[in-house]
């Protein structure tokens, strides 16, 4: 069973981030419970970091592990379009009323 790792970098504790990091939650305990880990990056605090991975916006998160790394930019809220571009679907279909128009 793959754990999944993924590095939420944000910008400051905002309400942005906030909700960013609950959307990824819940996305997670959704489509992977009891396999994954989150590390929250503040951008603003550790530019280097961010800098490395090369996030130029905020809210991104970066699934790290399993290989190949795969990242999301901006709103998370869509959790089953964003657990789609993360990989997490393992070839399943969206949910009904939430794949491409």
């Amino acid at each position: 069973m793959k754990t999944y790792s993924f590095v939420l970098y944000v910008s400051g504790r905002t309400e942005r981030s906030t909700a960013a990091l609950a959307d990824l939650r819940l996305m997670c305990r959704t489509h992977i419970p009891d396999r994954f880990e989150i590390r929250v990056v503040d951008a603003a605090g550790e530019p280097g970091r961010a800098d490395e991975e090369r996030v130029l916006a905020t809210p991104t998160v970066v699934r790290a592990t399993p290989p190949p790394a795969r990242r999301v930019i901006g709103d998370l809220s869509d959790i089953d379009r964003a657990a789609a571009a993360l990989g997490l679907l393992d070839g399943r279909e969206m949910k009904e009323g939430n794949g491409e128009t």
